[in-house]
């Protein structure tokens, strides 16, 4: 017997919860032992003038589906809850409540119980794979419903709920009752309570037969679980009731004797049966042998649902990242598991059934109004074989790790933010024949290895980028330098318009100095210039002209000797 228990966790106060959240809202309860849980939910409307008609929605737990709600819950007791058995081996637990497009969820409570691990052992097909949801639990006799903690139960039941019923419709049955005490009772692993056995709906001469029907799901199977006490007082030895039972008219138990099956009155006795349902009606008749009459005291119905394998934890957590990075809208929702139940998994996420468990094999999220970047834990998604995100606001780079997704074959980036270069490692995607990366703003040379797949029939799109280069059908690309280059190239123009500034100014400021001193000098030199001028032409003005006199001698000599 496990050594801890959660007696009663109730994950939310006892008030409407309106949950609007997308198409799924989930509640992952952790830190939890492993174990055997009766998980228990509560519905309730919503007190708001604007909800007038009662939500349909369906609840799961563990990823396994394991009710919808019928119209009319609100007004119906035993319809305003969900119960099951589930075993835990993940130390928590979680619910969800999926829309069916009728309504918001809403939820008063959330129950957690554990229970004997071996509780309700039906049979070989039982076990941790293994969900039973309460389809019927009947208290006969009673006057009204109750817990068994209102039956000083065991804490180790899961505090059932017990609906009363005090006939089955039949004008002749009748409800007895006693005080003794019943023996057989509280021991493991089911721990029923004493009371649930000290009342009883037993039939009379005029209808001897007791019968009880119930709406099932067909194609199903149910377990079902029939509890007999011998409290009539009239009855204190073997061979006074002896019935049969039958489920839909299949003899299920032949012979019963309940005191000779305990070996005395007041004593429990419980049968169990698995059947399998074809119709839509489950019908248990008990049919008294011998002019004797029918006794029952419970009645407990159980469909069985195989648990679903979940989604593999890493690709959940991958998904989770997406969800953030992406900036995913709320009303895809994205909560519980990507795959399970499958009537529901989530919107933009295929699924894939590998090794026992579910993987994830495409992502499918156009135009959406996503806003954010492309994490590179994208590729630890290792069994994608098609990603379309186009027609969105994704900017950033291209991660280079989607080209560590091997089986990928198409991806359609086109049509968002995205800048830098288109990764080398893209050609190494063998199966990849579908490349949409248009109308973007990517630049650079298209990787040789993705150059020639289009000759081999692949179909890749890189127009609308106006920096992309280097295959027919776009511009040719010059010499490509590395980025050692190209920064080595931009300091040394750095460094050279810096030197021709500096000379520039050097020679300007020597051109003024120049300049300035010129000014100076022709200020001072003017006036001397001009007087002496002046000079050298009243010279030239006095000086005689002789045309005819050639010989110096006499130029020269005095007047009289001439």
């Amino acid at each position: 017997m496990p050594h801890v228990q959660v007696t009663s966790f109730l994950l939310l106060k006892p008030f409407v919860t309106f949950l609007s959240d997308g198409p799924e809202n989930c509640y992952n309860v952790r830190n939890i032992p492993n174990g055997h849980y009766q998980v228990r939910v509560f519905f309730a409307l919503v007190d708001d003038p604007n909800f007038e008609k009662e939500p349909i929605f369906d609840v799961s737990v563990e990823g396994t589906q394991i009710y919808t709600l019928k119209s009319g819950w609100s007004s119906s007791d035993d319809k305003s809850f969900a119960e099951s058995l589930v075993f835990i081996s993940d130390n928590s637990v979680s619910s969800c409540f999926h829309s069916t497009g009728r309504g918001d969820p809403s939820i008063l409570s959330i129950e957690i119980l554990q229970v004997d691990d071996n509780a309700y052992n039906f049979g070989p097909l039982w076990g941790k794979g293994t969900i039973l949801r309460t389809a019927k639990r009947l208290t006969c006799g009673s006057g009204r419903s109750a817990f068994d903690e209102d039956y000083d139960g065991d804490n180790w039941g899961g505090d059932r709920i017990w609906t009363s019923i005090k006939t089955f419709g039949q004008s002749s049955d009748q409800a007895i009752s006693t005080e003794d005490n019943i023996t057989h009772v509280s021991i493991s692993p089911n721990f029923y309570p004493m009371k649930l056995y000290q009342t009883a709906i037993v039939s009379t001469d005029s209808q001897p037969d007791l019968s009880f029907n119930i709406d099932v799901d067909p194609n199903k199977n149910y377990s079902i679980w029939l509890h007999f006490a011998e409290i009539d007082p009239r009855i204190t030895a073997e061979g006074k009731h002896i019935f049969d039972v039958l489920i839909n008219g299949d003899i299920a138990f032949k012979n019963v004797d309940v005191i000779h099956m305990t070996g005395a009155p007041n004593a429990a006795l419980v049968l169990n049966k698995t059947i399998s349902m074809t119709g839509r009606t489950l019908t248990i008749t008990i049919h008294p042998m011998n002019g004797s009459h029918a006794i029952i005291n419970a009645i407990e119905i159980f469909e069985i649902i195989a648990m679903e394998s979940k989604t593999a934890a890493k690709e959940v957590r991958v998904l989770l990242t997406l969800k953030n990075s992406l900036g995913l809208p709320l009303r895809f929702g994205w909560n519980g598991d990507p795959c399970v139940p499958q009537q529901h998994p989530w919107s933009g996420a295929d699924c894939q059934f590998s090794d026992g468990s579910w993987v994830i094999d495409g992502l499918g999220l156009d135009n959406q109004g996503l806003r954010g970047v492309l994490p590179n834990e994208i590729s630890k998604l290792r069994h994608l074989q098609t990603i379309n995100l186009s027609g969105n606001s994704i900017h950033g780079s291209i991660p280079s790790s989607l080209g560590l997704i091997a089986g990928l074959q198409i991806l359609d980036l086109s049509y968002n933010l995205l800048n830098g270069s288109i990764p080398e490692s893209l050609g190494q995607l063998s199966s990849l024949h579908i490349l949409n990366l248009n109308g973007n703003s990517l630049s650079g040379k298209v990787p040789s290895a993705l150059g020639g797949r289009p000759l081999h029939g692949a179909s890749f799109n890189f127009t609308g980028n106006a920096g992309i280069c280097g295959i027919p059908g776009l511009p040719s690309c010059g010499p490509q330098l590395s980025i050692k280059d190209k920064v080595g190239i931009g300091f040394g123009s750095l460094i050279a318009i810096l030197l021709m500034l500096v000379c520039l100014t050097c020679w300007w400021k020597r051109r003024q100095n120049i300049l300035r001193a010129q000014k100076i000098a022709s200020g001072r030199e003017t006036p001397y210039a001009k007087a002496r001028t002046q000079f050298v032409c009243d010279v030239q003005m006095t000086r005689p002209y002789r045309v005819h006199d050639k010989s110096p001698t006499r130029e020269s000599a005095p007047p009289l000797l001439s």
